[in-house]
């Protein structure tokens, strides 16, 4: 799974046509690491329908505050640069699939 080192990145993205997922987390953060085998299978499972990036927070504080993240795991479903849903805390694989099929149908 990719990441997005800082904010010419996302932005280069969102020129995309695709949906993206976006997961802001920290190497430190158990919740993340709890979530990020979900977030891999989810990422390999939509490859051809979503996009999806981590960001870590602690590497990449300028997209971090535009997001205004300030709980991880944070995780962001947009389309282009508008934001559509997010998440907060640790989710289930369902959870994330179900705002995944929403936002590609």
């Amino acid at each position: 799974m990719k990441s997005i080192n800082d904010i010419n990145e996302f932005y280069e993205l969102t020129e995309q046509p695709k949906p993206i997922l976006l997961d802001f987390y920290a190497d430190w953060c158990g919740p993340c690491q709890t979530l990020m085998p979900t977030i891999e299978k989810i990422s390999h499972e939509f490859q051809h329908d979503i996009e999806v990036r981590k960001v870590n927070v602690d590497q990449n504080s300028e997209l971090t505050a535009k997001f205004g993240v300030k709980s991880i795991p944070s995780l962001f479903f947009l389309k282009g640069k508008e934001i559509i849903d997010k998440t907060v805390g640790l989710v289930s694989t369902n959870t994330i699939t179900e705002k995944i099929n929403q936002i590609i149908s």
